[in-house]
């Protein structure tokens, strides 16, 4: 999966679980993005070029792809 913002490969994914809930939050080594996907959408969680030309898009993702751990 690649970065929403950069379109960096490189990511490192954290799995959040609890009671019923289950998470991925994906950061960005590139550019320091952090984002999640939930049905095809991607939420950004921290976004560190907020006042950048820069902008996140949201792009459908194939469902393998939400279940890869990184490159």
């Amino acid at each position: 999966m690649k970065c929403p913002v950069c379109s960096s490969y490189d990511y490192s994914a954290i799995d959040l679980q609890t009671d019923g809930f289950a998470e991925q939050i994906m950061e960005c080594r590139s550019c320091g993005t952090v984002w999640s996907v939930n049905h095809c959408a991607v939420e950004i969680v921290k976004d560190p070029h907020k006042k950048s030309f820069l902008q996140a898009q949201s792009e459908c993702v194939e469902g393998d792809d939400n279940n890869s751990s990184g490159p």
